[in-house]
């Protein structure tokens, strides 16, 4: 009977890199657990015994071996540990050897294997030579109809420990490190220098050499807390030292759970609430092995500052977590995490104050320096920008955006915003301008945003400053949309603007390519149009954007780019789980309206949901069929004295009673309630194809007929094509 054990491998380095410390614990475990599949010492296929109890460091890995969770068990027993020090997997019920493995190999065809004198030919003799035996010892093998010399045998699986080296350099050698490092004389590369590595299979060691460095059960605790070598019975020893001994807390979860609850601590003590940023989180977590909170404090005054430019820098710089009050309004403290225990912690806490300060008085400083100029004096600086060589400046962008977005407000003929148009020009004009600022220049992830400040401190209208900030929304997938219209008409046109001037230089997406984000600026200007829902039409928008362009854009290119567009939009609503079938039938419409595109789409989708929709569209692919077959001309008209079956004369009556409701719903955009009264043509429509040939021989028949298809297609397939729903 096989047995098992418990396995451990540890790989300790010098500091990980913090971002990419959790990827790299992930494909590691994901790495191992593949190796042992597939030497088949470990069943993934079966629920198993977990090695250490806390659920929290068992994580699925979902994103790298989509083929490994069929099985909703498939990991248990299988954790990952990471900290800045070490990547860790333990693996519990792996088999102490291979099972045993029956080969069989086919050799030649019976009928070819001998001679007419019943003597071996050279093919079965140098079959026989390729398996090791004489040709004696091969056997017959029948199948089907036909025999086959065949060879036989037993491959004695390989012991575990032998496998175990060459599984732990596969996973290593398959990790995501973009650029690998060499140290000291050694030509083995990782991605920081390896100092120990722990591999532990039971209560044995696996003597092995990974990375250049000799295998053994001495793990390490915390670099100043516990700094000595400790000893390892067994593979379940593992984190329970480390958390107890060695000062280390290995399980990424628990370690980020820590942290969490330490912060939100920390800040109700000074009277307010810790804003945690899921980032940030995760890289103060990859930062530390035994994390301690402090509360700092800065001084009041920083916060006439904008708490926007405060917050970047204590985030971005200094890797704190901010507090605000109940108003959302930023208060004077922070809260670090320490990788230390300190004796002292009002001194450490003075050493991260005394840090802070310079920084916050930089921000101070840009923030009285910027004011001294309008925002508007900074526009005629943008000339000296260069956005694309082929386009222009910054400041041929910003005309462009100017005329675009006036164009877009116009185009919406909202008569309850009679401002909107100069807004969105004012807005234009100085959407950029903050660009040249010493804040952003030195926090760039605040464009938009300064913006917005310098433009209030101007007396600027407020819809003006606040569309100078929205038209950089959204930012990113799932990000909030801007809600003025200038705001919208300015975020449309800067995306516009950069899509038709790339394409027309020929720089369109390639790939995975896309260094000038034109997936994302396509996927945001149609999220816009949609959800904020602008009823405009693409085409149009994409010609303007291009008419304004330093270089021509041939009609070609602007449809290129106009596909380019569906493609976002047929992945935007992938997203949201639409199929596939119900985008292609409304796409076969070309709608140019991304708004009326996306009514169609969700009337469909409720369509699709029917009863009565999968035979119908059933029907309507049969009747597209035999429309196109037809080779008589199909008349516009159908003569009702010449329908002379009960079926024909019931559908005709059907399509003239709908017809005049379907159209009229169609038109006032309630394209949901056209879609359900077409529901109603099963019906009649199931009758009609039971009852009635339509391709009879009689030619006047036939076309009547023709021209009645032809009528219930048009009426079917109204707001979409049905016949491309699948049935």
């Amino acid at each position: 009977m096989t047995q098992h054990r418990d396995l451990l491998v540890e790989i300790g380095t010098e500091e990980l890199p913090p971002k990419a410390l959790l990827r790299l614990a992930e494909s590691f475990c994901w790495g191992i657990a593949q190796g042992l599949r597939d030497a088949q010492i470990r069943d993934f296929n079966i629920p198993i015994q977990k090695v250490v109890e806390s659920s929290r460091s068992r994580h699925k890995i979902t994103s790298q071996a989509p083929h490994l969770i069929d099985d909703p068990e498939i990991f248990l027993g299988v954790e990952y540990y990471a900290t800045p020090r070490r990547l860790a997997v333990i693996v519990g019920n792996v088999a102490t050897q291979q099972p045993d493995r029956q080969i069989e190999r086919r050799g030649p065809a019976l009928n070819a294997a001998f001679d007419d004198n019943g003597l071996p030919t050279k093919a079965t003799q140098g079959f026989a030579r390729s398996c090791g035996v004489e040709v004696e010892q091969l056997e017959k093998l029948e199948i089907g109809k036909g025999t086959w010399l065949a060879f036989r045998t037993t491959q004695v699986g390989r012991a575990t420990t032998e496998l175990l080296p060459a599984i732990i350099e596969q996973a290593l050698a398959a990790l995501p490190i973009p650029k690998r490092m060499r140290w000291g004389s050694s030509r083995v590369e990782f991605v920081r220098p390896v100092h120990w590595v722990v591999l532990l299979f039971g209560d044995d060691v696996v003597d092995a050499e990974i990375l250049g460095v000799r295998t053994g059960r001495e793990t390490r605790g915390h670099r100043f807390h516990h700094p000595v070598s400790m000893y390892l019975a067994e593979p379940a020893a593992y984190a329970p030292l480390l958390e107890t001994e060695g000062r280390v807390m290995p399980d990424f979860a628990a370690r980020r759970e820590a942290i969490y609850g330490q912060v939100q601590e920390k800040a109700v003590s000074a009277g307010g609430t810790a804003v945690i940023d899921d980032a940030l989180l995760d890289e103060v977590t990859a930062l530390v092995e035994w994390p301690v909170a402090l509360l700092g404090q800065f001084e009041p005054r920083f916060l006439s500052v904008p708490q926007e430019a405060l917050i970047s820098t204590m985030k971005g710089n200094q890797k704190y977590f901010h507090v605000v009050n109940e108003a959302g309004k930023l208060l004077p403290c922070f809260i670090t995490i320490c990788n230390i225990e300190s004796r002292d912690p009002d001194k450490v806490r003075a050493g991260n104050e005394r840090v802070i300060r310079p920084r916050l008085s930089d921000a101070a400083f840009f923030w009285d320096q910027d004011r001294k100029h309008p925002l508007l004096s900074r526009l005629e600086k943008l000339k000296s920008v260069v956005f694309e060589e082929k386009l222009g400046t910054l400041y041929d962008k910003t005309m462009r955006i100017k005329h675009l977005a006036g164009t877009i407000v116009e185009s919406t003929k909202d008569p309850l915003q009679p401002n909107a148009k100069a807004h969105a020009e004012t807005a234009a004009m100085l959407c950029k301008c903050d660009l040249l600022t010493n804040m952003v220049s030195e926090f760039p992830e605040l464009q938009g945003v300064m913006g917005r400040y310098y433009a209030e401190h101007d007396g600027k209208d407020a819809q003006v400053a606040q569309s100078i900030e929205e038209h950089y929304l959204p930012r990113h997938a799932g990000d909030a949309l801007p809600q003025s219209l200038p705001g919208q008409a300015v975020a449309i046109a800067d995306r516009l603007d950069t899509l038709a001037g790339i394409f027309a230089i020929g720089q369109a997406p390639n790939g995975d390519k896309d260094p000038y984000g034109l997936r994302r600026a396509a996927l945001g200007a149609l999220r816009i149009l949609i959800e904020c829902r602008l009823d405009l039409h693409l085409n149009g928008l994409i010609g303007v954007a291009a008419a304004n362009l330093p270089c021509s854009i041939n009609a070609d290119v602007q449809k290129q780019l106009y596909d380019f567009m569906m493609e976002r939009l047929r992945a935007y609503y992938h997203e949201q789980g639409i199929r596939p079938d119900v985008f292609e039938a409304v796409l076969a419409k070309d709608p140019s309206r991304p708004y009326d595109f996306d009514r169609r789409v969700h009337a469909v989708k409720a369509f699709r949901d029917l009863p009565e929709a999968e035979s119908l569209a059933a029907a309507n692919k049969r009747i597209v069929n035999i429309l196109r077959t037809a080779k008589d001309a199909i008349p516009e008209i159908v003569h009702e004295p010449l329908l002379s079956e009960r079926a024909e004369h019931d559908l005709f009556m059907k399509i003239n009673g709908l017809n005049g409701e379907v159209k009229a719903l169609f038109e006032r955009g309630n394209y949901e309630g056209a879609m359900k009264l077409l529901a109603s043509l099963r019906e009649p429509v199931d009758t009609f194809f039971d009852k009635v040939m339509v391709m009879v021989d009689d030619a006047t028949l036939r076309a009547n007929r023709l021209a009645l298809l032809k009528q219930l297609a048009e009426l079917m397939n109204h707001v979409a094509d049905i016949s491309k729903l699948a049935t």
